[in-house]
């Protein structure tokens, strides 16, 4: 079984067919997570995961997001990860690449959700972009044990600072593009139970197919070439990270 540990159904990309990409995904035999982005898309995650047994959910309000978090958003959350597929509190994180959100904002954001998670003992799913040590000082100081490091993009020798904090990371198309090297180089040399695969969908379109739109099924070919770059088995990929998936996510249904 592959598992899929960060997806976005909901985005509009799929709207025009997202009951056969579905449907796909039942035929493949996947468990996928859905990672919201604010409280409507954790909503919709949420309403999916009611009506299909292979879909799990993280809710959470992501960085792009966080200035328009109303007031009680966090209570919202709360609610919402009463639900047994809820998962993981995620997609959060700090994104300083792009100005949708003053960093300020992003931070008491991000804090206020790892203190959300650190209450309810679920793991988070954290997005980290350009923002590696503001990230890493915001996780230790908030005493969050267990989380996701998302499309990890960050060097080696910062990954063992997370996995100290007791972290995976997930992987996704980029360790399929050619001039991804530090994907590559990391995903060669981390521990191979601290992996997770990812599609990120409807981005990060693996090759051979980036261009067109992503989605859960294409993490085979994720797994493959994880498989590729560490000189082991497409079975020894997908055993292991559907292990660490189930030892992190602690899915309510065993797999």
């Amino acid at each position: 079984m592959l598992i899929d540990v960060h997806a976005h159904l909901d985005d509009e990309a799929f709207d025009a067919d997202r009951d056969e990409v579905i449907q796909k995904i039942k035929e493949a035999g996947m468990i996928v997570v859905n990672a919201g982005s604010d409280l409507k898309t954790s909503e919709f995650s949420v309403e999916m995961a009611q009506k299909y047994d292979f879909i799990y959910v993280c809710v959470g309000v992501h960085p792009h997001e966080a200035a328009k978090a109303p007031e009680d958003y966090l209570e919202t959350l709360r609610q919402m990860a009463k639900y047994e597929k809820v998962v993981a509190m995620g997609e959060i994180g700090l994104d300083y690449y792009y100005d949708f959100c003053d960093k300020d904002t992003q931070k008491k954001v991000f804090a206020e959700q790892l203190a959300l998670a650190k209450e309810l003992d679920l793991p988070v799913v954290v997005h980290d972009r350009e923002a590696h040590q503001d990230t890493l000082k915001i996780l230790q100081e908030s005493g969050v044990k267990k989380g996701l490091m998302h499309c990890y993009s960050g060097s080696y020798e910062l990954a063992g600072e997370f996995m100290k904090l007791g972290f995976y990371f997930s992987f996704g198309g980029t360790i399929t593009f050619k001039n991804a090297k530090r994907p590559k180089e990391v995903v060669s040399k981390l521990p191979l139970d601290k992996i997770l695969l990812e599609t990120d969908c409807p981005y990060l379109t693996p090759e051979p197919y980036r261009g067109k739109r992503n989605d859960p099924t294409k993490v085979e070919i994720i797994a493959q070439a994880l498989a590729n770059l560490r000189g082991i088995s497409k079975e020894e990929v997908e055993n292991t990270t559907t292990a660490n998936a189930q030892r992190l996510f602690k899915f309510a249904k065993p797999i």
